[in-house]
């Protein structure tokens, strides 16, 4: 069935808050069929796989209140308006872990929930870091560690790594 068989009906604003907003849309299927779908409506987001140093990965724990405790993940975080995938990851490896990179380019891109969720996520990789200052948001408190792709590796099958950008990352790192 082709895809321009769907046909938006309606679409009623629910809820806009700070990261996301929900509406609900009323879509015709392609055998008639109308249908109410949720969807939480998201500008998109990067990930940083960064490289302090060939064969090392830098890592973030921080506290996610929807899984209910800290998280090891690579940086990450929503893109603001008007920025492309590579400035969205520099200010964002920039403001959690004080690292500046050198290079950059996207890796991969990906739905993180399309089953309900607009968010397109694109994996950075940085090279060529260089040290300076953090510049949290108000609502973080993030440990940063450099771990080797190793360990990282051991981590996320130790079941310590349980993020799933960060799982992905360490996939396309160990088979690039």
């Amino acid at each position: 069935r082709a895809m321009e068989n769907w046909r938006l009906l309606r679409s009623t604003h629910v809820f806009a808050g700070r990261v996301f907003s929900v509406r609900t849309d009323e879509v015709r299927m392609p055998d008639g069929r109308d249908v109410r779908l949720d969807i939480v409506g998201h500008p998109g987001s990067v990930a940083i796989a960064a490289a302090p140093k060939p064969g090392e990965i830098l890592l973030v724990r921080q506290y996610r209140h929807a899984a209910g405790g800290y998280l090891w993940e690579i940086p990450a975080g929503r893109m603001e308006s008007g920025e492309d995938a590579l400035q969205s990851a520099r200010r964002e490896l920039a403001e959690e872990t004080g690292y500046r990179a050198g290079a950059l380019h996207v890796v991969a891109g990906f739905y993180v929930t399309p089953g309900f969720c607009e968010e397109y996520l694109h994996l950075v990789a940085a090279n060529d870091l260089e040290a300076g200052e953090r510049a949290l948001d108000e609502d973080e408190d993030i440990e940063v560690r450099v771990a080797s792709l190793a360990e990282a590796t051991k981590m996320a099958a130790a079941g310590e790594i349980r993020e799933a950008k960060t799982l992905l990352a360490l996939m396309f790192l160990a088979h690039p």
